[in-house]
């Protein structure tokens, strides 16, 4: 059983929200507030296993509450409830980056739509909580993980090195990820020196509105150059592309990133496996592909075909994951090179040195 405990300021709201996690057997609502002060209070005595943090809150809000939680349980996740604006989003965006693992952008339902939004959280904490279950003898998954590799990731791949090799064979690096993404996005770049010597193009699973300020943080963060895509942009070293929600982004052969609404079928627009196929497609071979942590299997083919085209691909280990689903997805489609926690992830990008075309095509 997933134990909820449920903050916001609206009293229909909580109730809504109270009633349709309730009715799933397999989530328990173990306590309710109203407001930031009186959550500080009762989430301890609760012990729930994740809460649902409403942003937008008077007197107290949610960024602040999730910094007073977090800094007392590191361990807990919070999923966060936030509204489509520019405030909302920039909030949203700082909310990962301090912790959350998640959030549902509830502007996209109707003030009487609870049932949308409902079956939305639902499919949210059923994923995250038994992703982050509490361990019985004391601590968070979380908090157990820093250390070594689980044993299910050492038997994966025993002998993954800590350090790249002394040279890499590779044109332009492609990140994927979602749940649990924005932070780790922003620990890996933050690693990274600003003469990073491959092009970085990237895709986080967000709704409309989200990427621009996801991107203009990662900027102000980071030593390399990052920005939401634009249709034509070139992919150049030292610069970071983040494809806009709503729209594929793909490399072609020259290294300019194409944006395109379809497929529109798709199950995530933008989609990993759009961008790391036509980056295989464009330089066969010579693709470092990076795939983070998330929910589902958005990637796993688009790895083993960079792999496939002699690529390397990197791929965190359940050890760091928020949610282990996309990377363990690629991991059994023979799509990883490397299996890593994100800490030796980073470390491994930070030390990468590249082999250009001639110097590679120079080897007997």
């Amino acid at each position: 059983m997933i134990r909820v405990f449920v903050v916001d300021d609206s009293a229909f709201a909580r109730r809504a929200i109270a009633r349709v996690l309730g009715a799933d057997p397999a989530i328990a609502v173990v306590g309710e507030a109203a407001g930031g002060a009186e959550a500080l209070l009762r989430i301890p005595l609760a012990r729930p296993d994740l809460v649902t943090l409403d942003l937008d809150m008077p007197g107290m809000n949610g960024l602040t509450v999730l910094r007073a939680v977090l800094g007392r349980d590191p361990g807990l996740r919070v999923l966060m409830l936030s509204a489509h604006t520019r405030e909302g989003a920039e909030a949203t965006v700082e909310a990962l980056a301090a912790g959350a693992v998640d959030f549902v952008d509830k502007s996209r339902f109707g003030l009487m739509e609870f049932d949308g939004l409902g079956r939305e959280l639902v499919s949210r904490v059923k994923a995250l909580g038994w992703a982050g279950r509490r361990t019985g003898a004391g601590g968070s998954r979380r908090e157990q993980a820093g250390g070594e590799v689980s044993p299910v990731c050492s038997r994966l791949l025993p002998s993954a090195p800590a350090c790249p090799p002394a040279r890499l064979s590779a044109d332009v690096c492609v990140l994927g990820a979602s749940t649990g993404g924005p932070a780790a996005i922003q620990q890996v770049l933050e690693a990274l020196p600003p003469d990073f010597p491959l092009p970085i193009a990237i895709v986080q699973h967000m709704p409309p509105g989200f990427t621009g300020p996801f991107a203009r943080r990662l900027d102000q963060r980071c030593r390399l150059r990052v920005r939401e895509a634009v249709d034509g942009d070139p992919l150049e070293p030292g610069r970071v592309l983040i494809a806009p929600a709503g729209l594929h982004m793909r490399v072609n052969s020259k290294l300019v990133a194409a944006l395109s609404p379809e497929p529109a079928q798709a199950r995530h627009v933008p989609s990993v496996d759009e961008l790391m196929l036509s980056a295989a497609r464009a330089r066969p071979g010579r693709v470092l592909g990076v795939l983070l942590t998330g929910m589902g299997d958005d990637g796993a083919d688009g790895m083993a075909e960079i792999r496939a085209q002699g690529g390397t691909t990197l791929a965190e280990s359940e050890a760091s994951c928020v949610v282990y689903g996309m990377p363990r997805a690629a991991y059994e489609r023979g799509g990883v090179t490397r299996l890593l926690p994100l800490p030796e992830l980073a470390e491994w990008l930070a030390g990468v040195k590249v082999t250009s075309r001639g110097e590679a095509s120079a080897r007997p």
